[in-house]
């Protein structure tokens, strides 16, 4: 199966990238990552390159690579790469003998996304709002807001603990 994208480069000139088989199943899978992230309120870049992360091989690819294997400009990989890096969820790797920015997926990023990303906390935050907006916690209607906030605040308080349990029974 041949599948036919086409992307402007980086001199916006029009250029036609041909996948196929194999290939053309790990650039969906980084597109997916890229629409979850996307409707997480992240860029759908950010997601794409963590897609692309987690199943590229060689695991290090240079800014280069990751504009070639998404179909991207140099600049968005760059803007992506940089706020990444700042979450913690990759990291530039010095590659000897090769020029440019090399990057790979941290280990732990997968096991500590929500936390990077505060999704308990903005969940639980964004209930106790709905709460002040209603006046009235103990009413019937704020049951589902307590319920919701409550169960973040569990999840948060709770994950850490479910991460070391996942990492001794699943070690290295």
């Amino acid at each position: 199966m041949v599948i036919i994208q086409y992307s402007l480069n980086s001199a916006n000139l029009l250029e036609l990238l041909v996948t196929e088989g194999e290939a053309s199943g790990e650039r969906q899978f980084a597109e997916e990552v890229g629409l979850l992230f996307e409707g997480f309120g992240f860029s759908r870049m950010t997601g794409r390159i963590l897609g692309w992360l987690l199943i590229c091989d060689p695991p290090r690819q240079s800014s280069s690579d990751l504009a070639a294997a998404l179909g991207a400009s140099k600049g968005s990989i760059s803007t992506a790469t940089r706020f990444l890096i700042s979450a913690g969820m990759i990291e530039r790797i010095a590659v000897p003998g090769a020029r440019g920015h090399f990057f790979e997926i941290r280990p732990e990023t997968l096991l500590r996304a929500h936390d990077q990303l505060g999704t308990f906390r903005t969940f639980q935050d964004l209930m106790n709002k709905g709460l002040a907006v209603l006046g009235d916690e103990d009413s019937p209607r704020a049951k589902r807001l307590r319920r919701t906030r409550d169960l973040y605040a569990f999840l948060e308080r709770e994950f850490p603990g479910l991460v070391e349990r996942f990492e001794a029974e699943y070690p290295d």
